[in-house]
């Protein structure tokens, strides 16, 4: 083997400090972002919140429908091969060192003066929101204790009572047997057939008898067949329901497998239950008004609440009409720089610690800006192309992929999937995720495209539109979405389906 040198010129990728935190910062969403701040507020002392209020300044987003400059193009490229780059580059940990200088910036400000707080911001007023209000109200085992308080009863069954509350789970359910909570009662040295553990299975009986005659119906089964014949038994004895023969064989269709009551079949559940079809066809209906999950209306609710990035407003009607695209000030937090702590580095050497946390105090404002900026100008062209939907809904989207908006604003397809992630816009049809805008295109005799979220919001319309007692297949969806001119197989159209939530035919049969 020969030996030799040679030179060859090579060009490689290395995400930057400064690169990564960008990538980072626009894929986080709202909420994240915020606690993204609040950790740089804690941990960086250049960086703090302007707490002043001015005047409200663009911030370079009279910038947002320019062309990209090509400094930027190649920033928003790396994105792209973020992970590969990130490969061959060496973990030297970040350098926010920049060129060294530490005089202050012009942009080091520019985010002082801008925008609403962050929806993290600290309430004066004390008020409460909804999640302490829902943290307040009795959760089920304190609904139980309550009922139980009224009872006469002794020490020891009102402990085994007690026990059995606090062994349901958030359904009302009790999972595990009375034999096994007898045993963790008893101990690891309890024999089985031992005095102790009779008199343990006594005490749990009654208990359990007293428990599933308390509110709410259902609530200590051990199954769903026995929490539905629960809740019917407890019906007959407050005499809500007239109809015995229905009662009678809805208690009957409760002893039989749940996937026969899944199914719907009238005949063959009669055939079961030797029950006439009319009678069967009762008792599905009343089984249909009972709750599966007895326990859960006292499960503690999360408010969901989706705090836009982005505010769409109408302006004008008919040809005339205009929709006004605009970052959500509630979102933009108010940040700048330290200027006392900035003036002190001026002029001094020797502190490369602090100069680069002062750097990497402006990189931060930096890319959050160049966030929303990206942000608003991939819903300016969201917006621009899906018109007919803030005009017409749903039925009016067109085709649309990452690729065409991103080759409009000369950006990387990577980086138009992070900005669409997470990210809210509110709209007068309502508050959509960007996501919601895209979809793939299917043909048309006409030789056009129609939009998968079109045929979606039009199956959903011949759905809700079908003749009670007779759903239509999703054979038969696909032939009247062929009437009208669009090439929807079948299996498209159960895809779709499945993805509205919308059961097959077979379930939405009324019995």
């Amino acid at each position: 083997m020969k030996q030799g040198l040679s030179l060859r010129v090579s060009q490689h990728l290395a995400l930057t400090p400064q690169l990564q935190q960008s990538i980072r910062l626009l894929q986080l969403s709202t909420l994240e972002l915020n606690q993204e701040i609040e950790q740089m507020l804690d941990e960086n002392p250049f960086l703090e919140r302007n707490e002043e209020s001015a005047e409200r300044e663009a911030f370079g987003l009279e910038r947002a429908d320019q062309p990209v400059p090509a400094g930027e193009s190649e920033h928003e490229a790396a994105t792209s091969s973020g992970s590969e780059a990130g490969d061959d580059e060496p973990d030297a940990g970040p350098d926010w060192e920049g060129d060294g200088s530490v005089d202050l910036s012009p942009d080091d400000t520019e985010w002082g003066t801008d925008a609403g707080a962050g929806a993290s911001a600290a309430r004066e007023d004390g008020a409460r929101d909804a999640g302490e209000w829902s943290s307040m109200s009795p959760s089920l085992q304190d609904h139980l204790g309550q009922q139980a308080a009224a009872l006469r009863l002794s020490a020891s069954e009102r402990a085994a009572l007690d026990f059995l509350i606090g062994s349901l789970n958030q359904d009302g359910y009790l999972e595990d047997g009375l034999e096994t909570l007898a045993l963790s009662l008893a101990g690891p040295d309890a024999e089985p057939g031992s005095e102790l553990l009779d008199q343990l299975m006594q005490h749990l009986r009654v208990a359990l008898r007293l428990l599933q005659s308390m509110d709410p119906p259902g609530v200590g089964a051990s199954s769903l067949g026995e929490c539905l014949r629960l809740q019917l038994t407890l019906a007959r004895r407050a005499g809500a329901q007239a109809d015995e023969e229905a009662l009678d064989t809805a208690l009957a269709l409760c002893e039989l497998p749940l996937e026969m009551l899944a199914r719907r079949d009238l005949r063959r559940l009669a055939l079961a239950c030797s029950m006439p079809e009319p009678a069967v066809k009762r008792a599905m209906a009343l089984i249909a008004r009972l709750d599966p999950r007895p326990g859960r209306r006292f499960e503690p609710t999360q408010p969901l609440t989706v705090v836009p990035d982005v505010i769409v407003t109408r302006a004008g009607s008919g040809a005339q009409m205009r929709f006004r695209v605009q970052l959500n000030e509630e979102v933009m937090p108010r940040l700048r720089v330290y200027e006392a702590y900035a003036d002190l580095l001026k002029g001094r050497k020797g502190q490369q610690g602090l100069q680069s946390r002062l750097q990497e105090a402006r990189w931060f404002i930096k890319n959050i800006r160049q966030r929303f900026d990206t942000i608003l100008r991939v819903s300016r062209a969201i917006v621009e192309r899906q018109k007919n939907f803030f005009v017409h809904g749903e039925l009016a989207m067109r085709p649309l992929v990452l690729r065409e908006i991103a080759d409009e604003l000369g950006l990387h397809e990577s980086t138009i999937s992070r900005v669409t992630t997470a990210k809210y816009m509110a709209t007068p049809m309502g508050t959509y995720e960007l996501k919601f805008f895209f979809g793939s295109a299917l043909g048309t005799e006409t030789g056009g495209n129609a939009s998968s979220t079109a045929v979606r919001a039009l199956i959903r319309q011949i759905v809700a539109n079908e003749t009670p007692g007779l759903p239509l297949s999703d054979n038969q969806i696909s032939e009247m979405l062929k009437e009208q001119g669009i090439e929807c197989a079948r299996r498209t159209v159960a895809k779709y389906r499945e993805a509205l939530r919308i059961a097959p035919a077979s379930l939405r049969k009324n019995p």
